[in-house]
């Protein structure tokens, strides 16, 4: 695919009508139309880097929802991404995002960061846990690390329950396989019923996207062949993802990024063209006919994570499940489709603005009625769940758990 040049923005605008950072600033510096016009009088030699460009380019939450808009076919994942290299570089990194990118380089090191973690949920005081926040979400209430990791938990290898229909690979991403692993039996649970043989490539490991978008593309390099390497595999019915975020990584980056150093992405193609998320597979393959009748109704609303609406385009699959199960009460929020400020690591290092972004969700949310919240992306759900209070009687929750609850086949 070719990468529409910088010199193809019109600066018409549209990109500020979707940028969540700028419809909460109201400056232009914050829009990505600003962003791309640093970028290219950077590259011309008419602008020094400098800590002030670095913070221009860093406050965006990399949502893709001005890729997706743009009349001019401009990547502006692979501007940002690129130009971000460049200013980590000449300027360094935060001490919390550089730790993170270390431990994201190797599975070996998240899983001894996990462990130390567990232990540390245990042992601190509450009295701690209680008194500090990491951007605006307590520590209280973050989730619980997986008492062991689920790639552990679980054979390599799961067979159907019935009649074989096919092969699926389950790309668990970093988020089910240390504190949602929930979301990763409930897939299991369903794709088993479903009638498919499951494989979990025991050497996957991150998908690549938080090294990308902190400017450390040499270190997400490595991740993105392992990967290819794992899931590149022959016979294969789909690649599922229950991550957007992966899904995203899987889908359109890798290959891009390959097409970027030109390197081979062929093997990148392949993969690409298997993936697909949880959802959107069951109602692809499924339909809405095989969950039974629950005993008791659910009354849900919904958050639409940026990833899957601009990157997978699958943005109404998960809705369309929602609407149709007849023991489901689907309330639908205003704002379903607005971003929840949690970009992964931006509800840290931008709390203020991520801070109005996710109140109003969360308000918009709570005039639904609903008591289950519903999103499919790992970062929204720590973001979401993270920043309610005591009194809100809301539970944050991937929407495939809700599926598994039921029992799948007349």
């Amino acid at each position: 695919m070719k990468v529409k040049s910088l010199q193809n923005c019109g600066r018409c605008g549209l990109c500020l009508q979707v940028c969540p950072v700028y419809k909460v600033s109201n400056q232009e510096e914050a829009s990505p139309r600003a962003r791309l016009q640093v970028i290219k009088y950077y590259k011309n030699n008419n602008l020094e880097s400098s800590t002030g460009l670095k913070e221009i380019i860093s406050k965006c939450l990399m949502c893709g929802s001005c890729k997706a808009i743009c009349p001019s076919g401009i990547n502006h994942y692979s501007q940002f991404m690129e130009m971000r290299t460049a200013m980590v570089k000449d300027h360094g990194e935060k001490p919390v995002i550089k730790s993170l990118v270390y431990l994201l380089a190797k599975e070996s090191r998240l899983q001894l960061a996990a462990g130390a973690a567990k232990i540390g949920q245990r042992l601190i005081p509450q009295t701690f846990i209680q008194k500090y926040n990491l951007g605006n979400i307590p520590l209280k209430r973050f989730p619980e690390l997986n008492k062991k990791p689920f790639r552990q938990a679980v054979p390599e290898i799961i067979h159907p329950e019935n009649s074989k229909k096919g092969t699926l690979l389950y790309f668990t991403g970093c988020a089910t396989n240390h504190a949602f692993d929930e979301t990763g039996f409930s897939t299991i649970n369903i794709l088993k019923q479903m009638g498919y043989k499951v494989i979990i490539p025991k050497k996957q490991t991150c998908c690549g996207i938080p090294m990308l978008f902190h400017g450390a593309g040499e270190k997400a390099h490595k991740n993105v062949l392992i990967n290819i390497e794992c899931l590149d595999q022959k016979d294969i019915k789909a690649i599922i993802v229950d991550c957007p975020t992966c899904g995203s990584a899987l889908k359109t980056e890798y290959p891009e990024l390959l097409e970027r150093l030109e390197q081979d992405n062929g093997a990148a193609n392949r993969v690409a063209s298997k993936v697909i998320d949880i959802m959107s597979f069951i109602l692809q393959e499924s339909g809405d006919d095989n969950f039974t009748q629950a005993k008791e109704p659910v009354r849900v609303t919904y958050h639409l994570p940026c990833h899957l609406k601009n990157s997978q385009k699958t943005a109404n699959n998960t809705e369309k499940l929602l609407d149709a199960l007849p023991w489901i009460r689907y309330d639908k929020a205003m704002d379903v489709a607005d971003c929840c400020g949690g970009g992964g690591t931006f509800f840290y290092e931008y709390p203020e603005i991520s801070r109005q972004m996710v109140e109003k969700k969360i308000k918009n949310a709570t005039d639904t009625g609903a008591d289950i919240w519903l999103t499919d992306c790992p970062v929204c759900r720590i973001n979401l769940s993270g920043n309610l209070t005591e009194k809100d009687t809301l539970t944050v929750q991937h929407p495939v758990q809700l599926l598994s609850n039921v029992p799948f086949g007349k």
